[in-house]
């Protein structure tokens, strides 16, 4: 399961990548030239969406359907939106599958499963250990 949740989470980041490349902007929301390359947008713009920029968010895009076996065209923030909201439920699932495996190789660790393969102080180190992003 925490295979699977991650690939998906992967796949749905390099979709948004996409889409951000396709409409030239960024998640950090960088200073976009506008469509001559000449002058750079304005932030007090009338710009809503950090995703579709000064794209036409109503621009329709070909997915493919849940299982992979139908597409369908939806407008390009609309997209955009659903994935963001994929990509949200995925990083929870992960790191929710994440702590359980962490702490399940801790109870291990802790009943001597593990002792011959790698020292329990150790192991405990790297199972508490956390991450800074």
């Amino acid at each position: 399961m925490l295979v699977e949740s991650d690939k998906a989470r992967n796949s749905n980041r390099e979709a948004l990548t996409a889409l951000r490349k396709i409409s030239r902007t960024s998640q950090s929301s960088v200073p976009m030239l506008n469509e001559e390359g000449t002058h750079f947008i304005n932030e007090d713009s009338n710009i809503t969406c950090k995703t579709c920029g000064s794209h036409d968010g109503s621009e329709p895009l070909w997915i493919l359907g849940a299982g992979g076996d139908f597409f369908a065209s939806l407008p390009f923030h609309e997209t955009h939106m659903k994935l963001e909201d994929e990509q949200t439920q995925l990083n929870l699932t992960v790191n929710k599958l994440q702590s359980k495996v962490k702490e399940k190789t801790l109870s291990l660790s802790e009943k001597g499963a593990l002792a011959d393969k790698i020292g329990p102080s150790i192991l405990k180190s790297l199972v508490t250990l956390k991450g800074n992003h």
